[in-house]
């Protein structure tokens, strides 16, 4: 096997994920601050702010997954039954989200659409904290005997899992918020602002939670954060969260329309990587490594120049569509 390719690979499906994380996170924080808003006009600016992104941005959720499947399937084949519970959530909340996105606008009268509203925030809730669980569930580790799941039906649900699945609840709420500051003005903007210190300082104090039981989960853990040299680059992250924490205070307090946002881009980025420093070079942690789980060369191959026309092509029209509906939401306009 030629060892770069898994790795390649590996990279390729970290940002792949990574860019769903980002860009569905504001999109599903949305919907979770969706109940703060005072009238139905300002949950109408509020859809109306995601309304040219949002299924596009799950194309990184089928780009990431598929890939998995087609690249490691072996880790697909672990992660999968060990995961199944908060998966299927995640992907029904999904589709409901979805339903009640599209229904909202065509409903008549005033109790349907609330059934709706209620619908779009229940299912942005429900799947960010369903992805949240399934973090924490890799995270601890997934058990494995002669290559497959070897552990219970409840296994992904823990204490650990549960503060993954509340943390990034409010961290996808802090990066709604701070969309909402981006893209509108006034009440709603003031609401945003308000909203985003409250979860900021939650974001900050689950990030420091995870964080500090993290390495404690796994010995492999303990020695890549706290050993040396291991902790020479390991010990950058959480300096560099701090900073970005101390730059969103900073740009809420001032008032500040784009920074915000992009420290809470920061804070998501920074420890998606302190997550990777956690877990390589497994891709089941840890129990099974990038390579062991790679599927064959010739494989990793054909699909890397798949990999390479088709993930240019979906940067530039996700760059273009952003370009194109740039600056404030205009209330009266439609978007939809």
């Amino acid at each position: 096997m030629e060892w770069y390719l898994p790795l390649i690979w590996a990279l390729v499906i970290g940002f792949a994920v990574a860019m769903y994380v980002v860009l569905d996170g504001f999109d599903l924080g949305i919907g979770i601050l969706f109940p703060f808003a005072k009238e139905e006009a300002e949950r109408d600016l509020m859809m109306n702010t995601v309304a040219p992104f949002w299924d596009g941005n799950e194309t990184w959720l089928v780009l990431g997954g598929g890939g998995l499947l087609a690249v490691f399937p072996l880790a697909y084949a672990i992660i999968m039954p060990a995961l199944y519970a908060p998966i299927t959530l995640m992907l029904l909340a999904l589709v409901f989200r979805g339903v009640a996105f599209e229904f909202r606008w065509r409903a008549k009268r005033a109790d349907q659409r609330n059934l709706w509203d209620w619908g779009f925030a229940g299912g942005s809730l429900a799947a960010t904290f369903a992805q949240g669980v399934a973090l924490g569930a890799l995270v601890q580790g997934i058990p494995v005997a002669n290559r497959a799941y070897a552990g219970g039906w409840w296994d992904w649900l823990t204490p650990f899992s549960v503060l993954t699945g509340i943390a990034l609840v409010a961290g996808y709420a802090l990066l709604g918020a701070t969309w909402l500051i981006m893209k509108t003005m006034g009440e709603l903007q003031a609401r945003a602002y308000h909203l985003a210190w409250w979860a900021a300082a939650g974001t900050v104090a689950l990030i420091g939670a995870v964080s500090l039981w993290t390495p404690f989960l796994e010995y492999q853990y303990t020695h890549r954060w706290f050993a040396w040299p291991a902790v020479l680059y390991a010990a950058p992250v959480p300096l560099l969260v701090l900073g970005c924490a101390l730059l969103l205070a900073r740009g809420l307090a001032q008032r500040w329309e784009v920074i915000p946002f992009v420290a809470s881009i920061g804070l998501f980025v920074l420890s998606y990587i302190g997550l990777g420093i956690s877990f390589y070079p497994y891709i089941v942690p840890t129990s099974v490594t990038i390579w062991e789980a790679a599927a064959p060369d010739t494989s990793l191959r054909f699909l890397l120049v798949g990999a390479a026309i088709l993930i240019p092509i979906i940067l530039a029209y996700t760059a273009y569509a952003y370009w194109v509906f740039r600056g404030k939401v205009d209330p009266e306009g439609g978007y939809h």
